[in-house]
């Protein structure tokens, strides 16, 4: 490695260079604690939800977003239907502005 990289790569910890480095123990019940330092320069809070990805043997943890969902009836989603639905002369009208762009 030339001189110069080096000298300058030696004014950082390792941790600045390649972020953050802990280690964490892996308890009976398969959890891990991760360290309030990362946790609070991560932004992540009690509650938050991660996602936890294998690539080639590291693991990469990553924010998720949650978000509910909700079910609706066939009869709720036929009336969304029904009061979306076009009038023929708003039909007409809509089709009439559509030829005229399509074809001038």
């Amino acid at each position: 490695m030339p001189a110069i990289i080096y000298a300058e790569m030696r004014k950082f910890r390792k941790s600045e260079i390649l972020g953050m480095i802990e280690t964490l123990v892996v308890s009976s019940r398969g959890q891990v604690t991760l360290p309030a330092a990362l946790r609070k320069r991560l932004g992540i809070s009690p509650g938050d939800v991660l996602i936890v990805e294998d690539r080639n043997g590291e693991l990469v943890f990553k924010p998720a977003a949650v978000f509910e969902i909700e079910h609706f009836t066939d009869e709720q989603i036929a009336e969304w239907d029904r009061e979306d639905a076009l009038g023929v002369d708003e039909r007409a009208r809509i089709e009439a502005r559509l030829a005229a762009t399509t074809n001038p």
